[in-house]
């Protein structure tokens, strides 16, 4: 099989296993969220201890050595000033968690904690005793805890090193227990407001009608291309109810706009299900310069004169594939489109190129969104 070949095969399986058969229909609790009703990031810091001399190098991390100081004081331990210590098994970080809405005092949260400092591994640490603290600087959780880190490293005496995944940061499943909520309006005002994950006038106004032919007429009204205003009970516990009917509603979403995506760093393209191409032509073919060095010896003959010297030797090789021109014809399903691409007979990284340039051409009719 070419090389072409293979990457043609690639395309259309890609294509095909995104966008084979129909929209179905997706419940209201994966199409949208509650307004009011969200995570929110904590950070904090503190020290890893009992590390395998892979902590921080205190000369060079002063940070480090005055949180040691500060939890020894702390702790009652006096510490004579300007004292210094080289800490090889402590080191500085952070800590950064999600609290989820309606977490109560007394709940669990994971925890992730990243190196600041120099520390070469968090393997085998133990976090202490750090709270985290919200946007507003209030303490909303204290964690402690082993870490668990999925990379390592190894160092040999001549300095060489070999590091598998990322040592320097690991997770506490449970690491930290939750010591403050965060009020919401789920449980305040006569109704609740659902945003869309993802803004469209089609899937608004189906998702306002799926609603009140449930619960009847006006219950639900859409306010704009991302949120739905519906009415709700005002006791706490009939809204618990209400809201747990109204998310297993199933509406089928509104098709999404016609894109085409293009990944240039990976080579990946993704091609919506609703892009057209008009009627046009496409030559594509590829210019290869090929500059090829060697050295030859050049030695005077047995009775002359002179000295041998080597001579470097250059080629130059221009080759340019002969590729005719192909025509696109105008497309109007997304299987006329695959086979039209697959005909042109580029890899990824052209078909990149020529997709743009229809783009120019005005003869792709989507979006054309690089990341």
């Amino acid at each position: 099989m070419s090389f072409f070949r293979i990457y043609r095969c690639q395309i259309a399986l890609l294509i095909s296993l995104f966008f084979s058969g129909t929209v179905a229909a997706e419940r209201l609790k994966d199409l949208t969220n509650i307004s009011g009703v969200r995570d929110n990031p904590l950070i904090g810091y503190g020290l890893v201890v009992g590390l395998d001399g892979t902590g921080d190098q205190t000369t060079q991390t002063p940070f480090t050595t005055q949180a040691f100081t500060s939890m020894l004081r702390r702790l009652g331990i006096a510490v004579p000033e300007g004292q210094s210590f080289q800490l090889k098994n402590v080191a500085a970080v952070t800590i950064h968690a999600t609290l989820p809405p309606f977490a109560k005092p007394g709940h669990t949260i994971d925890v992730t904690v990243s190196s600041i400092g120099n520390a070469k591994s968090l393997r085998g640490g133990s976090l202490l005793l750090s709270p985290l603290k919200g946007a507003d600087g209030k303490v909303y959780a204290i964690a402690q805890g082993e870490l668990v880190v999925g990379g390592f490293g190894a160092e040999g005496a001549d300095g060489s090193r070999v590091t598998v995944n990322i040592p320097s940061a690991g997770r506490i499943p449970s690491g930290a227990i939750v010591e403050r909520s965060v009020p919401n309006s789920f449980s305040t005002g006569s109704h609740l407001t659902l945003n869309l994950k993802r803004a469209d006038f089609t899937t608004a106004q189906r998702v306002a009608e799926a609603i009140n032919e449930l619960l009847g007429p006006s219950v639900a009204r859409a306010a704009d291309a991302s949120s739905i205003n519906v009415t709700a009970p005002l006791d706490p516990n009939q809204r618990v109810a209400f809201m747990s009917l109204l998310e297993n509603v199933e509406v089928d979403p509104g098709a999404a706009p016609a894109r085409i995506v293009i990944n240039s760093r990976t080579g990946t393209i993704v091609v919506g299900e609703h892009v057209r191409v008009r009627p046009g032509a496409v030559t594509h073919g590829s210019l290869t310069v090929t500059i090829t060095s060697t050295t030859q010896v050049s030695q005077p003959g047995a009775l002359a004169e002179g000295r041998t010297v080597v001579v470097p030797q250059t080629d130059v090789t221009v080759t340019q594939e002969n590729n005719r021109m192909f025509v696109f014809e105008g497309t109007t399903t997304l299987d006329e489109l695959v086979r039209a691409v697959n005909q042109v007979g580029a890899a990824p990284g052209d078909l990149m190129a020529i997709l743009e340039a229809l783009k120019q051409a005005g003869s792709l009719q989507a979006d054309l969104i690089v990341i």
